[in-house]
């Protein structure tokens, strides 16, 4: 089950977020040790603005009560109209539609919001995201920054048409 992030999930996303940087710490722009130190009211105000407006999103994978994914969307800095930002599949989950779905929920907010675009960054040595992002119609654009949690690695951009 795919949806939306309420203002009850705050524990499950806090949960959820620290288990995506543990398991994959270079496909975050942020750490575990950072996301790890936030305060609880910072944990609150991210959840809340996440489920509700239209500047940004969060959605959510279940199995039963477990989360296995998420993945949110928000402005883009750049040329996009939006971004998909904090995609991440619990690795038992990896190779189903469940990151199929997490990005079609961004996709669908985004398009449902106007948008005619939506970029991301993803780390350049991360093969199997960068395939899956390009069956999934994104294009890399040759832009390349340092990753944010560990500038010795770069990410890529691509971007997509809505």
């Amino acid at each position: 089950m795919i949806r939306r992030i309420t203002a009850d999930d705050v524990e499950v996303f806090r949960e959820t977020r620290l288990r995506a940087l543990a398991d994959s710490p270079s496909s975050f722009g942020s750490t575990y040790a950072a996301e790890a130190a936030r305060q609880h009211a910072d944990w609150i105000d991210r959840v809340v603005h996440a489920a509700e407006g239209d500047e940004r999103v969060m959605f959510l994978a279940f199995a039963g009560d477990e989360c296995i994914g998420l993945a949110g969307g928000g402005d883009d800095d750049y040329d996009a109209d939006r971004q998909l930002v904090s995609m991440w599949v619990h690795a038992s989950y990896r190779g189903t539609h469940v990151a199929t779905e997490l990005l079609g929920a961004v996709v669908e907010w985004a398009r449902a919001g106007g948008a005619r675009t939506i970029a991301l960054w993803v780390t350049k040595d991360n093969d199997r995201a960068r395939r899956f992002y390009g069956r999934m119609g994104f294009e890399i654009t040759g832009d390349v920054q340092p990753l944010p949690s560990d500038p010795c690695k770069d990410e890529i951009r691509m971007i997509r048409e809505l």
